[in-house]
């Protein structure tokens, strides 16, 4: 058994000053055959801890529907196998670049604000996850009694040395009791070892997000020692830690992301560590929102702005990248971690195996967007509003508003307010145009006429305000200023297509006849050999989501920056591989020849 406690300026390890050398991997962001790659990767870099958040909509998508909560234990069986500490962030708020910040959309979308308080229905909600969570951590504590032993051949134990409560909730709230509630509620279940806040270093976000007896730690990206300092003052006593060094930044569709000089983020990870601090990179290595799961920001200062969607890729511009290849950033923070190492620092891993040749995929089948509704949506709802996606049970996916304009009568501007996220529109069945803003003219409409908008989801905000907002319609839609009643609503969620049998239900047929129009497209992609790490080009394809093998790789869009998807080796087999893509908004015209074939190529830097 190993102790590790917060003393009056440094951590200790079995009685001895330890500093943390840490780095953030999502264990969710990376497939789980790479796991043993990554966490490698990390420690070659210098690192001897590592750090993961844990989504709870991920895990729970419906109440009491778990999905998988034991992938955190292996993960962390990992992490001790890979003679690396872990730092544990459970939220149950973790922000991440993650669809509603972690939070489960069957939670916020009845409660809204009150989530993140001391509300007692979220409370109730919290208890129950964290009851069904956290064994697994607590089994797994450096003071655990048996076990394996901990990183560098301790005396038994699991490798969990801290653990978070809640995260940066002073850029959020300030419910003390909320805080001290998540804090007994750790003690309560059995968590031994320390527990932790992070913050921006600015005053109203340490003094809103601390815990008084818990330990403070704060996140930035540059500027080390005013951070640091900003934290003595809140802190008299305790280690110095920055719980997130901001290595990179992600990327927004449409927007490029900036990248950072690794001579700079190197000079920044210098600087903290000679203020005497302890580290985690954030991110070491960022991996993948796979399964659609990026979440969404808001523009301006204060995060309330117009709506941003981020990127599959959550590359981050991490020393480690996307693939799993070390990068200058690496070679640069592994000069200087070295300096700071207890010994040689191991080997850096061999690259995983790439895909041995490009593949071009065989599109032959579709099925029209109606018809997959049909098959795979859930009830419809007709009501006198647009249901939300909330209300229709909708995490990730896309709901279909029908509404009737009646008549006769002349045409007027038709019009929708409080559009979340990004709808195609249909009159009479012609196809109308994409509209993205939350108010919205849709065109002149005279009546009788029939109206659909398939709205998608462009990813829940993470940060924020604004956080837990509904999506789809929240407003309603007008005719000049009346508004139209008796709207019916559909909601198709995505993880619909990966339910047993799902695809059996769905009416395709040959390509030939589908026009480029939206629908759910099915094809092949024939590797000969053993495969390995690839990229998906999707040329000419506007807008949707894909899955090779059942496995959802996340969102394309033509809006780019992202061009190509990662494919993980571990995803692909020899032979033939299904692929799958739900286009919201319209395939190419020549989709079933080659000009419109979706292509897998070897992994290359710079792709």
């Amino acid at each position: 058994m190993t102790q590790f406690e917060v003393g009056e300026r440094d951590f200790v390890l079995d009685g001895r000053p330890v500093r943390l050398l840490s780095g953030a991997l999502h264990y969710f962001r990376v497939h789980e055959a790479q796991w043993d790659h990554r966490l490698a990767m990390l420690r070659a870099m210098g690192l001897n801890c590592v750090e993961t958040y844990v989504p709870w909509n991920l895990h729970e998508p419906r109440p009491g529907e778990f999905k998988d909560p034991e992938a955190l234990g292996r993960f962390l069986d990992a992490v001790q196998g890979a003679g690396l500490w872990a730092i544990v962030r459970p939220g149950p708020y973790i922000c991440a670049e993650w669809e509603n910040g972690g939070l489960p959309q069957w939670l916020t979308g009845p409660l809204g604000r009150r989530v993140r308080t001391r509300d007692a229905a979220y409370l109730r909600a919290v208890d129950a996850w964290f009851a069904r969570l956290l064994p697994q951590v607590v089994a797994r504590q450096c003071t655990a009694a048996s076990g394996p032993g901990g990183p560098g051949g301790g005396p038994g134990g699991g490798p969990v040395i801290m653990v978070q409560a809640e995260n940066e909730y002073g850029s959020y709230g300030s419910d003390g009791v909320y805080l001290a509630h998540l804090v007994e509620r750790l003690r309560a279940l059995g968590v031994r070892v320390p527990l932790f806040t992070s913050d921006g270093p600015e005053g109203h976000m340490l003094s809103g997000g601390a815990v008084p007896g818990t330990l403070a730690t704060v996140n930035f990206g540059s500027g080390a020692g005013e951070a640091l300092a900003a934290l003595r003052r809140h802190q008299a006593d305790g280690p110095l830690m920055c719980m997130e060094f901001w290595c990179g930044w992600f990327a927004h569709w449409g927007r490029a992301q900036v990248p950072r000089a690794p001579e700079d983020a190197a000079a920044a990870l210098r600087e903290i560590l000679e203020c005497g601090a302890s580290v985690n990179i954030y991110m070491a290595h960022g991996g993948t929102n796979f399964g659609g799961w990026a979440g969404a920001n808001r523009a301006g200062e204060l995060h309330d702005g117009a709506l941003r969607s981020t990127v599959t890729s959550y590359d981050y511009g991490a020393p480690v990248d996307e693939r799993g290849r070390p990068t200058e950033k690496f070679w640069r923070f592994r000069e200087v971690l070295a300096e700071w190492a207890d010994g040689p620092l191991p080997r850096v891993p061999e690259p995983l195996r790439v895909l041995p040749s490009p593949v071009r995929a065989v599109v032959g089948e579709w099925a029209p967007a109606d018809e997959v509704m049909e098959a795979l949506g859930g009830a419809e709802v007709e009501r006198g509003t647009p249901a939300t996606f909330e209300e229709l049970g909708v995490d990730r996916g896309v709901v279909r508003y029908r509404v009737a304009v009646p008549g006769p009568r002349e045409g007027c501007p038709l019009r929708v307010t409080g559009l979340r996220d990004r709808a195609v529109v249909w009159v009479d069945g012609v196809r109308g145009p994409v509209v993205d803003t939350e108010d919205a003219v849709l065109g002149e409409v005279a009546g009788p006429a029939s109206v659909e908008l398939w709205v998608a989801s462009l990813g829940r905000v993470n940060y924020g305000p604004r956080l837990g907002e509904s999506k789809g319609i929240v407003g309603g839609l007008l005719h000049e200023r009346q508004y139209l009643h008796g709207v019916r609503s559909r909601g198709l969620r995505l993880d619909a297509m990966e339910e047993p049998g799902a695809l059996a239900r769905v009416p395709f047929r040959a390509v030939a006849g589908a026009g480029g129009a939206a629908g759910l497209y099915r094809g092949t992609l024939t590797v000969a050999g053993r495969p390995g790490d690839a990229d998906l080009a999707l040329p000419g394809w506007s807008h949707g989501v894909v899955w090779i093998n059942g496995f959802c790789l996340g969102r394309y869009w033509e809006l780019g920056p992202q061009r190509t998807l990662y494919v993980p080796g571990p995803v692909l087999r020899e032979g033939a591989n299904e692929l799958l893509l739900w286009e919201w908004e319209g395939a190419p015209a020549a989709v079933g020849e080659e000009a419109g074939a979706p292509g897998l190529y070897p992994c290359a830097a710079g792709r």
